[in-house]
């Protein structure tokens, strides 16, 4: 990890460039895909499943007794932290439902807001080299608490034609039943358009790779909404003399090793922090199975040196990090000043890995900065809301007069006249 000692915050930008991929390279390849599916459903389905899975899938469709065989082959212990999570989840995410309120702003003008879900989602979850079975239980829990109609989940097969038995498992627990063997573009194709077999979506949400993003991207442009722009995951660590260096090793290590393209960022308080962390950094990696993909991610990661802790924050909400963990004195306090950030942990006993599976919140959050205008994943990402209004004869008299004027002022003539006719009427 290279080290900046106080830099000017001029320098910031290029110091906190993200690795980005530039998934606009990708477009022409997914453009073709996604046409060849759109216009041949299924059988495009099966040609880019064989060619990109290596599997020949005839029926996509992931039956009952696959899901209740897949639940045996689950370790009991695994059943049991899963359905913990999904507890903790559900808890969670109920507590967000919103409450109906109506308002009336003057006499006989009545308004009000109606939250109601989204008929049909699309739920991607890997499953290569990291079956997500954890983001199962984050999408589709809430999708159930709004109330979706028809909750449809893809993950690719694996060579068998198979999805892994965890994610199987998580599905039941989350009660989705809904659940295909597809997996990278061919899924979000297939959930964007429909086909033969899978059922045209509303919205799509989950995480995947440079393929899966770029595909959500092109998708969202005409034919389905998305969750939230994506890039590759991130996370800021502030740490200071109180922090636990092992501890905030291991949290940079979790981070490290989700992708080479991810991105850790400590920020410190003095170079002896630094230097605590860094020699806790070598302990660990020597014990991780994923140490190669950790050692890339953290070839192009950053230790910066800020001595003064207002200036610390400001850099936080320049940064915009997808996950925050604030191991400081007063941690608190600092959190206060926190306006850009997709999911904060606080104090020393905080793992990011806490919010990843079993705490309550949700894991799919906004990357690359984009927390500076997304929020993560949450109840009402699986809503809509809807406004209404009654107006009474006394009401419309109130403003009316009103409506009339400014209707005229914008050279709007029947705008105007669908007021007047009515207030005529009242005379």
């Amino acid at each position: 990890m290279k080290t900046f000692i106080n830099p000017d915050a001029n320098e910031w930008p290029e110091i906190l460039r993200r690795p980005l991929f530039d998934v606009s390279e990708l477009y022409p390849t997914v453009t073709s895909i996604l046409d060849d599916i759109k216009k041949h459903g299924d059988t495009a389905l099966r040609k880019y499943t064989l060619r990109f899975d290596s599997v020949d899938i005839h029926d996509f469709t992931v039956s009952e007794d696959e899901i209740n065989k897949a639940e045996d082959m689950v370790a009991a212990d695994l059943k049991k932290a899963i359905v913990l999570a999904s507890e903790n989840i559900e808890k969670f995410h109920s507590k967000q439902k919103p409450e109906p309120k109506k308002l009336e702003t003057m006499p006989g003008v009545v308004c009000w807001q109606k939250a109601v879900p989204i008929e049909k989602v699309g739920l991607y979850v890997p499953g290569g080299t990291a079956p997500l079975f954890s983001t199962v239980l984050m999408l589709a829990i809430p999708a159930q608490i709004a109330g979706c109609g028809k909750i449809v989940l893809c993950s690719p097969p694996n060579i068998e034609g198979k999805i892994h038995p965890a994610i199987l498992y998580a599905a039941k627990i989350a009660g989705v039943t809904e659940i295909y063997k597809l997996g990278g573009v061919q899924a979000i194709g297939a959930m964007a358009f429909g086909s033969e077999t899978i059922p045209k979506t509303h919205k799509i949400f989950g995480p995947g790779n440079q393929y899966v993003m770029a595909a959500k991207q092109l998708v969202s442009m005409n034919d389905v909404s998305i969750d939230m722009p994506a890039g590759p995951s991130e996370v800021l660590v502030i740490a200071d003399e109180t922090s636990n260096p092992a501890f905030v090793a291991s949290d940079l290590l979790s981070q490290a090793e989700h992708g080479a393209d991810s991105q850790v960022v400590l920020v410190a308080g003095s170079e002896k922090t630094v230097s605590e962390i860094n020699y806790e950094i070598q302990i660990q990696i020597e014990k991780l199975s994923r140490k190669a993909i950790a050692e890339k991610a953290l070839a192009h990661s950053i230790c910066i040196v800020l001595e003064n802790r207002e200036e610390s924050i400001k850099l936080i909400n320049e940064y915009a990090p997808e996950h925050l963990i604030i191991s400081v004195r007063n941690f608190a306090d600092m959190a206060e000043k926190i306006t850009n950030a997709g999911s904060v942990f606080l104090g020393n006993y905080t793992p990011e890995s806490a919010g990843d599976y079993a705490s309550g919140t949700n894991h799919t959050l906004p990357t690359n900065a984009w927390a500076r205008s997304y929020s993560g994943v949450n109840l009402e990402s699986f809503m809509k809301k809807i406004t209404f209004q009654e107006i009474s004869k006394e009401g419309l008299k109130k403003i009316g007069q009103a409506i009339e004027i400014m209707a005229a002022a914008e050279l709007l003539d029947a705008h105007k006249n669908a007021v007047t006719l009515r207030l005529q009427s009242l005379k």
